[in-house]
């Protein structure tokens, strides 16, 4: 199996140098300092018309676990119906029961909303019961990816679930590595059977803001907010090579 790069961004500006520097798939999100939550859809729209490569959109309607409320639920399964509309090649969704397993009932409306795209299990599946449970579950309901660090923080520390995941998957579908995914780790990765990757490759760029009111954090007192994140396209060229030396 040919190894596979997915570059997660949340702006265009990240889409069109993850392309540049060979990408084979984009992740596309809004917040990524916070994991990652539904962009908007004009966002969508614009990433799907300026590129060629295929887009898939993530949809979590907030930060934090993955239990829903009805009204969360209500308009992540109207994201996906626009998402389809759009044209994305795939959605890339989870959630959770408050017993820890997946949550079916919703997670199959997702999947027939959005039939004839892809479908990734995000890491919702890192925070679930029990991985084993939770991969045949996603093999049911129609998953064709997952989306997992291997139950760790960190990918790296997961490599022996991921190693596990892959054998018990045995081709029925994907395991796909992220959190902690960078060049320096691919091979140690690879050599735990994985074969696609996931990561946002990202540089801080300095804001153009030349007034500069301190002291007053617009949400996030712990983040720079003069400081920019976006892909860098040296970053995902120098994964690309390493993945095609392999």
């Amino acid at each position: 199996m040919e190894h596979l790069l997915e570059i997660c961004v949340d702006s265009l500006e990240s889409a069109l140098a993850a392309q540049e520097g060979g990408a084979d798939r984009l992740e596309l999100c809004a917040n990524l300092l916070i994991g990652g939550t539904s962009p908007s859809l004009g966002l969508v729209r614009q990433v799907l018309r300026e590129v060629s490569i295929p887009v898939n959109v993530l949809l979590r309607p907030r930060f934090g676990e993955f239990c829903f409320t009805p009204a969360e639920k209500e308009t992540t399964l109207w994201e996906v119906e626009q998402c389809r509309a759009l044209g994305a090649n795939g959605v890339v969704l989870g959630a959770l029961l408050p017993d820890g397993r997946l949550d079916g009932p919703f997670l199959a409306d997702c999947v027939a909303a959005s039939a004839g795209m892809c479908h990734t299990l995000h890491r919702a599946f890192d925070l679930c019961r029990d991985p084993f449970e939770g991969l045949e579950d996603a093999i049911a309901l129609g998953f064709d990816t997952i989306l997992t660090s291997g139950q760790q923080a960190k990918a790296p520390q997961g490599a022996e679930l991921l190693r596990q995941l892959t054998a018990r998957a045995a081709g029925r579908i994907a395991i796909l590595a992220g959190s902690g995914v960078g060049p320096d780790n691919l091979a140690l990765l690879a050599r735990a059977g994985v074969r696609q990757f996931h990561f946002s490759a990202k540089r801080a760029v300095p804001s153009p803001m030349r007034f500069r009111r301190e002291g007053v954090p617009m949400g996030l007192p712990v983040a720079d907010e003069y400081l920019r994140e976006y892909a860098d396209a040296a970053l995902v060229r120098r994964a690309k090579r390493i993945l095609q030396d392999m």
